[in-house]
């Protein structure tokens, strides 16, 4: 039975810059880059030397922790180079496309007539394992664990987010084929959040339970969702995939081919024509941003969501879960008593010397800036206001700070994930890292207690 989620705790971030509904074709790549970085708690093993040719969809290196789960090339072409860090812990594996998107072909597989374990033997070996998280850690999903459950947000709720009505029209075939794979491999139910009373693809789905969404951010995060539906309770496996991935799954399972294809939300106040962008996984971001129009060459240019992406150059590259990229002004100014005037230009969940509660639906231009400086957490109750899962948030943080694993399982650590907490960090007054504490935290649990 389906259950309507209304969310009441929150914050909507309006900003300047959202994406026109139209979609146009990138320009392709000259080279698709892939950071292990994006799969947390993953060691490459490479499987192709520099200079190695292949096909799209033909792997190029697997978990050195388990040899099943493996990692494909998005486009075909040779490997140019495998840049190191410290220790020589590879940082960026460099493909050189050749241009013609020659596909490995994996065959046709029909989801409802395949087994649970055909499908999942069929996930590992063709790359779209990466694609399925596991709560609790925040993780690609163990192989060795069934999910309770299966959770997918349909409703991006974030500023500047994607439309996924944009994003996956035309895709209801891909979509059914994922939702259904999916299905066999759980023991309990593929959740899909959509938004209430509002059309929407996912609406037209079979095999899954949909729950009507309503209410501020993080009402579409798919933890909060988790949260008031059935929350995580300890030795409980839940898995998460993004909806956008979800075409990729279904397109293979389809086809038989490997095809990253990303429909991009290229957005924020320092672009000129904000609008959608189709490329593919990896791909270098100057080919759609300065097609985009960039205004300001000093932007904070970001892959991802705003409170949540990765800061990149502008020679840099999409993430591998990425479909929104925005730009942003640099905060690298300072008011003078900035802190000791009336402020109309900025949001607030104060209303001390701040204005933004008088004008709800007003659009805001933010940049990067602080406004303040790191300092010890201050006591205000700020974050619950803005936190809708029914757990303490400051005790949280302060537990993960001081690594007590046993406040950390009694408070709900295994059922949140660094990007929950990206709003209690945007209002936060003591400017603390709230993503990066509860990182480190499900770090040092996964490693204590697995």
């Amino acid at each position: 039975m389906s259950k309507d989620i209304k969310i009441n705790k929150g914050l909507d971030i309006k900003l300047v810059g959202e994406a026109a509904k139209t979609v146009s074709n990138a320009p392709k790549s000259r080279t698709y880059t892939i950071k292990p970085s994006d799969f947390h708690l993953i060691t490459p093993k490479m499987m192709i030397k520099e200079g190695g040719t292949f096909n799209a969809g033909d792997p190029i290196f697997y978990s050195k922790a388990n040899e099943s789960i493996k990692f494909v090339a998005p486009v075909s072409g040779v490997l140019k180079e495998i840049k190191r860090g410290a220790k020589r812990v590879i940082t960026h594996i460099i493909i050189e496309s050749d241009g013609k998107d020659t596909f490995a072909d994996y065959g046709r597989v029909d989801p409802a007539t395949t087994s649970a374990e055909q499908l999942k033997t069929r996930l590992l070996s063709s790359g779209l394992w990466p694609f399925i998280k596991q709560r609790p850690y925040d993780i690609i999903a163990d192989t060795d664990d069934a999910p309770r459950d299966v959770f997918i947000s349909g409703y991006n709720s974030g500023p500047l987010s994607p439309d996924l009505e944009v994003v996956l029209e035309g895709k209801q075939a891909e979509l059914q084929a994922a939702v259904t794979a999916l299905g066999k491999l759980t023991e309990g139910a593929v959740h899909i959040g959509m938004p209430k009373n509002a059309k929407s693809i996912f609406a037209e789905l079979n095999d899954v339970v949909l729950h009507g969404v309503s209410g501020p951010h993080p009402a579409g995060n798919v933890g909060t969702q988790i949260n008031k539906v059935k929350p995580v309770n300890k030795g409980e496996t839940v898995w998460t995939v993004n909806a956008a991935d979800l075409v990729i799954i279904g397109e293979h399972l389809l086809t038989g081919k490997f095809n990253p294809e990303r429909v991009v939300s290229v957005s924020g106040s320092c672009i000129e024509n904000p609008k959608y962008y189709r490329t593919k996984i990896g791909s270098e971001v100057s080919t759609f941003l300065y097609d985009a129009g960039l205004k300001d060459e000093k932007a904070r240019l970001i892959s991802g969501n705003v409170l949540t992406g990765e800061r990149v150059a502008p020679d840099g590259s999409l993430g591998f879960y990425h479909n929104e990229f925005v730009a942003i002004p640099e905060g690298d100014d300072y008011e003078f008593f900035g802190w000791n005037k009336p402020v109309f230009n900025k949001i607030s969940p104060t209303r001390a010397l701040t204005f933004s509660w008088l004008t709800p639906n007003k659009k805001y231009d933010l940049n990067t800036n602080t406004n303040g400086e790191h300092r010890a957490f201050v006591v205000t109750g700020s974050y619950e206001e803005v936190f809708p899962l029914d757990i303490f948030p400051l005790q949280l943080l302060k537990a993960c700070m001081v690594e007590d694993l046993d406040a950390m399982e009694q408070m709900g650590m295994y059922e949140v994930a660094p990007e929950d907490f990206a709003l209690t960090e945007f209002i936060c007054i003591s400017k603390q890292p709230h993503q990066a504490i509860i990182r480190k935290g499900l770090d040092l649990m996964h490693q204590e207690i697995g």
